[in-house]
């Protein structure tokens, strides 16, 4: 039988039958705009490469690759050594550097991997990426983006409103973050899980880096209001022990474990298991862009096949038939037949990644 693949309007033709289109963006997503900067496995890889060998074997014994856990280990251990050896003077020194040096190694590694400013990506690119965003959260669509991805391409593109009237791509979006109320002039917004989370309708399911755990709350850290890069800003937060929030783990469990230590993160992941099983009598369609479906994302990945999601459409980079995406096609196989007797059986088709022109 001859493989099917859709162009990316024909996939959106079939799903216009379907109440409700949602999406779900993965690292394809980033390397689409930027292939020289964001085709890696892990930002945890990019920052071994100048870690230091005893470092990496506290993550090796650990058994972790969470930054966070890490940094206050060693800040725990240099605080238990000054109380049980008080002359280890030198031991507890050392600690306290491989903290900051691994704080240091973050931040490289995130200013590697990412563009320091909005305008580092034209007009015309933000553009295009707005109109294949506007097919699921445009005005009056009502649909929800998901994304795995812990960059800020997304929310660069969502917040990079045009500036001629008539060329204006209008996009409906909340991630649930507002002004802090008792700091009006903040240089950040925080997340009101309370109050703004029931309209939020982008979610980063694994975190990103410009969020940021202040403890009594989720603080989003903004250009607008700050004017700063990224590198600066992350520079100053890790000064002041503020972490960024993001899964850096490399298996399925391990993620699910961090997400549900985190209100955030684990609303974000209750909503997308909502879309899976969607209350709307006129079905439900989703759009999964850029991911390889891959056994460590299978925490999210899963959801769908045991849900009620009506029609999957899943992009495919180059050759259908090329070892990576007979490898994405059987990895969908394998999730569709999770579905429960019970439930519609899921449809599947695959699109072009290239014919969505995502960002041009």
């Amino acid at each position: 039988m001859t493989f099917k693949l859709l162009s990316f309007d024909k996939a959106l033709a079939a799903a216009n039958e379907y109440g409700k289109r949602h999406l779900l963006l993965g690292n394809g997503f980033s390397i689409a705009c930027k292939p020289d900067i964001f085709a890696y496995g892990s930002l945890f890889q990019e920052a071994k490469k100048s870690m230091s060998s005893e470092l990496a074997a506290i993550f090796e014994a650990m058994k972790t690759q969470d930054f966070e856990e890490v940094i206050r280990a060693l800040q725990h251990a240099a605080a238990i050594v000054g109380v049980y050896r008080p002359k280890f003077v030198t031991t507890k020194k050392m600690l306290l550097e491989d903290a900051e040096k691994l704080k240091t190694d973050l931040i490289q590694a995130v200013a590697g991997r990412h563009p320091a400013r909005p305008n580092d990506i034209s007009d015309e690119r933000y553009a295009a990426c707005r109109r294949f965003l506007s097919h699921f959260v445009g005005e009056g669509v009502g649909g929800k983006i998901y994304t795995m991805n812990y960059d800020l391409l997304l929310y660069w593109a969502l917040m990079h409103e045009e500036d001629d009237a008539f060329a204006r791509i209008d996009l409906t979006h909340d991630d649930g973050f507002r002004k802090d109320q008792d700091d009006f002039d903040a240089p950040y917004v925080e997340w009101q899980g309370e109050g703004a989370a029931h309209g939020q309708n982008i979610h980063y399911l694994h975190g990103a880096l410009h969020l940021f755990d202040a403890g009594h709350q989720l603080q989003k850290y903004t250009w607008v209001n700050t004017g700063k890069a990224l590198v600066d800003q992350a520079n100053e937060a890790l000064k002041k022990n503020l972490f960024p929030v993001f899964v850096a783990e490399g298996n399925s469990n391990s993620k699910l474990t961090k997400i549900q230590h985190s209100a955030y993160l684990h609303h974000n992941f209750k909503s997308f298991a909502g879309i899976c099983r969607p209350k709307s009598r006129d079905g439900t369609a989703l759009f999964v862009y850029g991911h390889s479906f891959a056994k460590n994302d299978a925490h999210v990945l899963n959801m769908i096949g045991y849900g009620k999601i009506t029609h999957l459409f899943v992009s495919l980079y180059g050759d259908p038939n090329d070892n990576a995406n007979k490898a994405i096609r059987s990895n969908v196989e394998k999730i569709a037949t999770f579905r429960p007797q019970t439930y519609p059986v899921l449809k599947v088709d695959f699109f072009d990644a290239a014919s969505a022109k995502v960002w041009g």
